[in-house]
């Protein structure tokens, strides 16, 4: 049984979702319904859930906005909203679905067909070993909208005065407009590290160490990073 919760401002919407969504109980309970994204935000991580039906338009943050103030999540997302101008490609392939209100029951059950089908591969990959630790979401807020991206495709994180520039595995460069210490705070619980003033590595993607006054990390898309003389005890520590 796939748990969801629902956030839209408006309580009818978030009444009518829920009528729509009690014809799936069998598949889908809806497990909390918010009203006011700042209560959301104190208690969906207790939560848990597998999907999280988002609103776009709300008076205190918007959806995207919500998400970037969560920073990270492990559930999926589907964006509800009466506007089709936020249909982002990076949204599109991010997010399980984008449903234009008012919601069509018949693409809200495609939407919930798409969504087992996300989870029941997650679960399947878990089962097998295979997976890299894809636990946490990180939300990226650029000028194009949100991108939601597994930690565990992070290769590396650039300083770019006061934005942070992300290579992940999958697309080539995200610029996002926060400083690389915040990130810093966000990312210190997997599996990264600073390695000088400008550079956050995520060390599963180190495949040579060079030795020198603070060293030099080879990584796997063939960059070349220097490895600060402060900072080089604490970096071999993790590598070795």
């Amino acid at each position: 049984m796939l748990k969801a919760v629902l956030l839209d401002d408006e309580l009818k919407g978030s009444k009518l979702l829920n009528q729509k969504l009690a014809f799936f109980e069998d598949e889908l309970q809806v497990i909390a319904i918010f009203n006011q994204p700042a209560k959301a935000l104190e208690e969906i991580a207790q939560l848990k859930p597998d999907v999280l039906f988002l609103d776009v338009e709300m008076p205190e943050i918007n959806g995207f906005q919500f998400l970037e103030r969560l920073g990270t999540f492990d559930f999926e997302v589907i964006f509800t909203t009466a506007y089709d101008s936020y249909t982002l490609d990076a949204l599109r392939i991010s997010a399980v679905d984008y449903l234009l209100k008012p919601i069509d029951e018949e693409e809200l059950e495609t939407a919930i067909q798409r969504l087992k089908k996300r989870v029941k591969e997650k679960t399947q990959v878990k089962s097998l070993g295979k997976e890299k630790p894809t636990n946490n979401r990180l939300a990226l807020p650029t000028v194009e909208g949100i991108y939601l991206v597994d930690k565990s495709n992070i290769i590396r994180v650039e300083a770019m005065s006061n934005y942070s520039v992300f290579i992940v595995s999958e697309r080539k460069k995200i610029v996002v407009s926060k400083t690389l210490k915040e990130y810093e705070a966000i990312l210190e619980d997997a599996n990264f590290i600073r390695i000088n003033r400008s550079v956050i590595v995520n060390l599963s993607y180190v495949v040579k160490y060079r030795k020198g006054d603070g060293g030099t990390l080879e990584l796997s898309d063939g960059s070349e990073v220097e490895v600060s003389s402060l900072r080089k005890e604490e970096v071999l520590q993790k590598l070795f």
